[in-house]
């Protein structure tokens, strides 16, 4: 050991690059989300529908092709991969309607996470650090989920415009974040 004093340096340059790169990418997400709120969740639908297809493609392939596989490994990754391109290709032709039970779907999982984590702090409140804040988190928790499982329709659009509006508020503090961070190319890095 020498001694030398330890200095934190600001994010080389190419950090704070991909910082605003990916801060104006969720800026723009965002605003297509709050300007475009049913053409955003459609594109998005379609992401994932080619994404399910590509994944298919590639679960089949292995299927065929791997060597290490069993014949009920082979068989697995087969049928798991056709079952991927049908449920791709339909939700491709079908965008709307699966965008919207995407929406539904998702909407309804994430209040019966909420449900189910409210009871569970609930149960393990005996055990807690802090009992009040563990007992507000709790009812907050399930007072939350019950309200998106009882209007799971208006759950989504308020989920769908809160993403937007989080995605376009944290993408541009991003952006300010990489254009006034010290170091760089101002610096001579």
């Amino acid at each position: 050991m020498t001694g030398t004093p330890v200095t934190v340096s600001a994010p080389p340059r190419g950090a704070r690059l991909a910082i605003l790169a990916v801060g104006l990418a969720a800026v723009g997400f965002g605003i297509a989300i709050l300007v475009w709120p049913t053409k955003a969740a459609v594109a998005l639908t379609g992401v994932i529908a080619v994404y399910a297809i590509l994944a298919g493609i590639v679960y089949v392939a292995l299927g065929v092709f791997a060597k290490n596989l069993g014949a009920g490994g082979r068989i697995g990754h087969v049928l798991l991969g056709l079952l991927y391109v049908v449920a791709g290709v339909y939700a491709f032709f079908s965008l709307q309607q699966s965008a919207a039970f995407l929406a539904l779907f998702l909407t309804i999982m994430v209040g019966l996470m909420w449900v189910i984590e409210g009871f569970t702090a609930l149960l393990t409140l005996g055990r807690s650090g802090s009992k009040a804040v563990d007992a507000v988190f709790a009812i907050v928790s399930v007072i939350a989920g019950f309200t998106l499982l009882s209007g799971p329709l208006w759950g989504a659009i308020f989920l769908w415009w809160f993403l937007g509006a989080a995605l376009a508020v944290l993408g541009a503090l991003n952006v300010v974040r990489a254009i006034t961070g010290k170091g760089g190319a101002r610096d001579g890095e």
